[in-house]
């Protein structure tokens, strides 16, 4: 037990360099991005059903598919239109991270905390 006002001496000490300012280069590296493959999947999904919803509705409204009541198209083109935005924004994103286009990467796309 150490009484007051005396020291260790069994610690050792030594001088910084004068030119150290702190830092380390490791600090700064930047790691490989993980690529959020399940959110990926997931614009994919949204990007797909979207399309057809927008396509399938068009046939409809334009008389292609015969429907008994043709109002009721309208609400299949804006749902796809709804899903298909979401799909291809994030698969806007992840294509320009893939690519390394400046001022995007995976950290954009949501990961749903995995």
């Amino acid at each position: 037990m150490l009484g007051a006002g005396t020291s260790n001496n069994k610690v050792k000490y030594s001088r910084l360099a004068a030119d150290d300012d702190g830092y380390i280069d490791l600090q700064f590296k930047k790691s490989l991005p993980k690529v959020p493959y399940k959110a990926i999947a997931l614009a994919i999904f949204l990007f797909v059903i979207g399309s057809s919803l927008i396509i399938f509705g068009a046939l409809l409204l334009s008389g292609t598919i015969k429907v008994e009541h043709p109002d009721r198209t309208i609400p299949v083109i804006i749902i796809g239109v709804l899903v298909f935005l979401p799909g291809f924004y994030h698969l806007r994103i992840a294509y320009y991270a893939a690519k390394g286009y400046r001022g995007y990467s995976y950290d954009d796309i949501p990961d749903f905390g995995d």
